[in-house]
């Protein structure tokens, strides 16, 4: 994938592994988590259809950036901290289509697991399907089982990280640098992808707030 978020993403890439919270972390964690169960509850409201694909769709008009002022610094094992990381793992998606699906086929080949399906990898996985995952996972934290959704992309994240180090060792002889990209990327997602899990435990257990 490339290091750079497209517009109207907006986030740059060395700003993906941390976010630095506001001056007043106690009220930023207090508006963290009333905007998180806010969206959530209302989301699953009978007839709010409508206001989900609003969610959905927010940083494609506005940015990233809105929603990492907001949830970035949350703990990973909180609610505003999880949906931080689907959102994330949308946009890492949708910033390069084209090179998180060939990451995600990569992944599905090489993992030994049932991450494809707990995913619910499409087959094919081309750039559009890969996308339209990472859409219903979103979408499936508002009007479905928030643990399920976290669970889902958890998965997609451990499929990325494998394909991604597939990648990696294949430019690692013509492109060191280029490799060592690709592993630290890797890395990130593994990491998400723990934490997405953690998330799905608290969820299950109704401890996630």
């Amino acid at each position: 994938m490339t290091r750079e978020f497209h517009k109207p993403t907006r986030f740059e890439g060395h700003r993906f592994e941390a976010f630095m919270g506001g001056e007043d972390p106690a009220r930023r964690y207090a508006i963290a988590h009333e905007t998180a169960r806010t969206l959530v509850d209302r989301g699953r409201e009978a007839g709010d259809g409508e206001l989900v694909e609003r969610m959905i769709a927010y940083t494609d008009e506005h940015g990233i950036d809105a929603l990492a002022e907001l949830w970035a610094a949350a703990a990973p094992e909180s609610l505003p901290g999880a949906l931080w990381r689907l959102y994330l793992l949308r946009a890492l998606v949708r910033q390069d289509m084209e090179a998180a699906s060939n990451a995600f086929r990569r992944g599905v080949q090489a993992l030994p697991t049932a991450d494809p399906v707990i995913a619910g990898a499409p087959d094919p996985a081309g750039p559009e399907e890969v996308a339209e995952l990472a859409d219903r996972i979103l979408r499936g934290a508002f009007t479905g089982d928030l643990g399920d959704a976290l669970n889902r992309a958890a998965a997609s994240c451990r499929i990325l990280a494998a394909g991604t180090l597939i990648e990696a060792d294949a430019s690692d002889a013509a492109s060191p640098e280029r490799a060592s990209a690709f592993t630290t990327r890797a890395a990130r997602l593994s990491s998400i992808a723990e934490e997405l899990a953690i998330a799905a435990r608290l969820e299950g257990s109704g401890r996630l707030d």
